[in-house]
């Protein structure tokens, strides 16, 4: 199994801690991921309000067009870059004038895209490509009786509806959950929105949206979040202090990233858990697992 691996911005920022566990699991997994050379934004931080939407799309078009010569599945693990890079891809099979213009525009950097890739989300590699037998195989520490709140958030499934998930009632991440021995809560928010972008300019949304998600895990009694989404693992984590405190939430929920959990469950070493970079500490989910700071 070998991809194009487009990071993104955020794995280089906020989601480090995404990047190192992926990186630690996916090498376990026997999943060869080869960074694209080159790469730039998915358009996400330059979109229609701010240039247009074209000059966004031709963004994510360079990042398809670096990739296509090695002719490998782009995998993205951003649920951002993942909708942006899917989308424009699409465009360039279904929209003869748009195909037209943006390889016009690749051209001045002597680069042009044939459509001839699929851009693939990390979750849907894991469960179709790797196979959650193989993952079970893997798994050296079973989470025997970690109760875990799978959050998809709303892009990621809802970006091609059915293409390889329910949009509404994902089941995708329990399934991955259930392979490390975890129970997988019943979590009826696990696609909704975590209020995105609004942190900056209206944090009393991502704040009432943070504290409904993290109250309908603590429902069923989740100990621990997990998601695939760079975006929704800050609101939630960075941002939850602030939940706290306007909201008067007591309980705290550490929330990781499906691959450091994944990491936990291989035994892969400390530097692969990456919990460093977590605001709100898993190790009291943990400690009965021997993980300790």
């Amino acid at each position: 199994m070998r991809y194009s691996f487009y990071p993104g911005c955020s794995m280089e920022g906020a989601a480090v801690p995404y990047l190192k566990s992926l990186e630690a699991v996916a090498g376990a997994l026997g999943m060869g991921i080869e960074e694209i050379p080159d790469w730039n934004c998915c358009g996400a931080t330059v979109a229609s309000g701010v240039v247009g939407d074209y000059p966004a799309q031709v963004l994510a078009a360079r990042n398809l067009a670096l990739a296509e010569p090695k002719g490998l599945d782009v995998l993205v693990p951003c649920s951002s870059c993942y909708m942006n890079l899917a989308l424009v891809n699409r465009k360039f099979l279904e929209d003869d004038h748009f195909r037209a213009m943006a390889n016009d525009a690749l051209g001045a950097a002597g680069l042009r895209y044939n459509g001839t890739l699929k851009v693939r989300q990390i979750i849907e590699v894991l469960v179709k490509d790797v196979g959650l037998d193989r993952i079970r195989t893997k798994v050296k520490k079973p989470l025997t009786g970690l109760r875990v709140a799978g959050y998809v958030g709303c892009q990621t499934p809802r970006v091609f509806p059915w293409e390889f998930d329910d949009p509404e009632q994902p089941v995708y991440l329990d399934r991955i959950i259930e392979a490390l021995g975890a129970t997988p809560v019943k979590f009826p928010m696990k696609a909704r929105c975590c209020g995105s972008s609004h942190s900056i300019t209206r944090p009393e949304i991502t704040t009432g949206s943070g504290y409904s998600i993290i109250t309908c895990a603590l429902e069923d009694r989740a100990q621990i979040m997990v998601t695939p989404c760079p975006m929704c693992q800050m609101n939630l984590d960075a941002y939850q202090g602030k939940v706290r405190q306007h909201h008067k939430l007591e309980a705290s929920m550490p929330v990781l990233f499906i691959t450091q959990l994944m990491a936990v469950a291989f035994d892969l070493p400390p530097a692969a858990w990456a919990f460093k970079y977590n605001i709100v500490s898993p190790f009291a989910a943990l400690e009965r697992f021997g993980i300790k700071p």
